[in-house]
């Protein structure tokens, strides 16, 4: 694939929440969300192993999750980036990088 999971995962969580906020329809977001998340799985799926697919799905629908939480406690951007950045470690580490081994 020419752009990695890592960039996927990360740019549509911060396009979701974008697409979210400054549009006022959530559902919209979540379509880019689920693109992001569908794009990366499609490549998990052709690069990795089972397991980490689903690992790395897991980890994308949690970060989704937890961001609404913690943006109670830290705010929206620094959330946002906090899961993103964290959802598109786990990518590279997981997915991206193993797939160019």
């Amino acid at each position: 694939m020419a752009i990695p999971t890592a960039l996927i995962t990360a740019g549509a969580l911060v396009g979701g929440w974008q697409v979210a906020r400054r549009t006022g329809v959530r559902p919209l977001g979540g379509v880019v969300l689920a693109a992001g998340g569908v794009l990366a799985g499609r490549e998990w799926a052709r690069t990795t192993d089972p397991v980490t697919t689903a690992g790395l799905l897991g980890v994308y629908v949690a970060a989704f999750g937890l961001s609404h939480p913690l943006a109670k406690r830290i705010g929206a951007w620094p959330s946002v980036l906090a899961v993103s950045g964290l959802t598109g470690a786990a990518s590279h580490v997981l997915g991206d990088r193993r797939a160019r081994r």
